[in-house]
């Protein structure tokens, strides 16, 4: 007997890493929505099926949206990121997008939402932001359970990225079903994802700053981070976390040494400590634009294992729809 295919939307879609870490679980992507208009080439050119509508999320009708099974959304992490301003809820047309997502939760009622956001989500705001997106999720008659994974100890990539990750059901019984994955030993390292032969473009042998780097960086195989006046080395042997700000100069692009030099990361480098498979394709865009596209997206790694968990506890024959709480929140109100 085949089984059911769970239909998935993705919101905050960017170039599909959570697409692909569900799709790699079994899930069948209906609609995707970004907002940047660069990461369409990036999607649609690794996607089979549904191509990528870029809008803003907030003029979408939920009545013109497809029927689902699973809300998907990496909403935006710089409101409540530690190198953001921290902002939350007060960054308007950012951290308000939460709201949106309640909206189409409330008017679509699908059995699961599954959210992922920056580990200073829990804390920010000294726990009211995290207290108001738990609190409206309960209210929208979802169970939720709430779990920080570092793609280093849950997705075998030698990154050291922590994400809070958020998992509702309607139903009770799925939702006691559900455990998020056990942490998987690290056996890759930085050198196996580094290509032999890297452009020359990606040096700083003939930079400005290449002698007071070679100073500071002595070994080959160890990820470095120029800040400015002094170079960090990864003590962990990992890759620290890969953020959006690479794309906005090459300083902020992780450093390594190897045979020929000094040099930053290169797109496809990113990619693969990101866990995405060799095989993703990288469009004719510049560097700076792929270096934020894998520095927002999602370690696929650890989405597919997280979305191979979630399926199990769908596809429970026993499906309860709970009512939503009748106490209406001030979030509730004003996503109406």
């Amino acid at each position: 007997m085949n089984k059911k295919t769970y239909k998935t939307l993705d919101l905050f879609a960017g170039i599909g890493g959570i697409r692909m870490g569900f799709e790699r679980a079994g899930f069948e992507t209906v609609f995707a929505n970004d907002f940047d208009p660069y990461c369409k080439p990036t999607y649609d050119l690794n996607s089979n099926g549904v191509k990528l509508t870029v809008a803003d999320i907030q003029k979408l009708k939920t009545a013109d949206l497809p029927s689902f099974d699973i809300l998907l959304g990496g909403f935006p992490c710089q409101p409540f990121s530690i190198a953001g301003y921290r902002r939350g809820f007060l960054d308007t047309g950012r951290g308000d997008l939460f709201f949106t997502i309640v909206k189409i939760l409330r008017d679509k009622k699908p059995q699961a939402v599954f959210l992922e956001n920056v580990k200073n989500l829990k804390t920010h705001d000294n726990g009211r932001t995290f207290k108001i997106i738990s609190d409206a999720l309960e209210d929208l008659g979802y169970h939720v359970k709430v779990k920080v994974l570092n793609s280093m100890e849950y997705g075998n990539v030698p990154q050291n990225r922590e994400r809070v990750y958020i998992v509702g059901f309607k139903s009770k019984k799925q939702y006691d079903a559900f455990e998020f994955p056990e942490p998987v030993k690290l056996s890759k390292t930085v050198s196996d994802l580094l290509d032999d032969e890297v452009d020359k473009r990606y040096y700083y042998n003939d930079h400005p700053l290449y002698k007071q780097l070679k100073e500071m960086m002595k070994s080959q195989g160890v990820v470095y981070q120029w800040r400015r006046v002094y170079v960090r080395e990864n003590k962990s042997g990992v890759c620290p976390t890969l953020t959006a700000n690479m794309g906005m100069g090459g300083h902020n692009v992780p450093l390594i040494r190897d045979k020929k030099g000094i040099r930053k990361l290169t797109p496809r480098e990113c990619a693969r400590l990101q866990g995405f498979p060799e095989n993703y394709k990288l469009p004719n865009l510049p560097d700076t634009k792929l270096y934020k596209q894998f520095g927002n997206s999602v370690t696929v790694s650890v989405i597919e294992r997280v979305a191979s968990q979630i399926r199990k506890a769908l596809e429970l024959k026993s499906y309860v729809h709970r009512e939503p709480i009748k106490r209406k929140t001030e979030l509730l109100r004003t996503a109406a």
